[in-house]
């Protein structure tokens, strides 16, 4: 089995140096949107939100609510009140 695995290795060292670069993919930044913080939370700031920030979803999380910890690249995740004011805007 070593055999087989060293036909796979290669030499070439610029191969290990040059990280390979990727096209965004819906991965989200949540700073472009941090100005809505503290704003009333409604559909249609929750589409501009996705949009500006390149989510591909949305996770809105009212107040005394559990969430999933998974971490996903591509999910903006905003939490808001009992009023729907948005406290908080992360990426995940």
């Amino acid at each position: 089995m070593a055999c087989a695995l060293a036909a796979c290795a290669t030499d070439d060292a610029a191969d290990l140096t040059e990280m390979p670069v990727r096209e965004s993919a819906g991965e989200c930044d949540a700073g472009p949107v941090q100005y809505h913080a503290g704003h009333t939370a409604t559909a249609a700031m929750g589409e501009a939100m996705l949009e500006e920030s390149g989510a591909r979803q949305l996770r809105w999380v009212p107040p005394r609510t559990a969430v999933t910890m998974d971490y996903r690249p591509d999910r903006l995740t905003v939490s808001y009140d009992d009023d729907l004011v948005i406290e908080r805007i992360n990426c995940g």
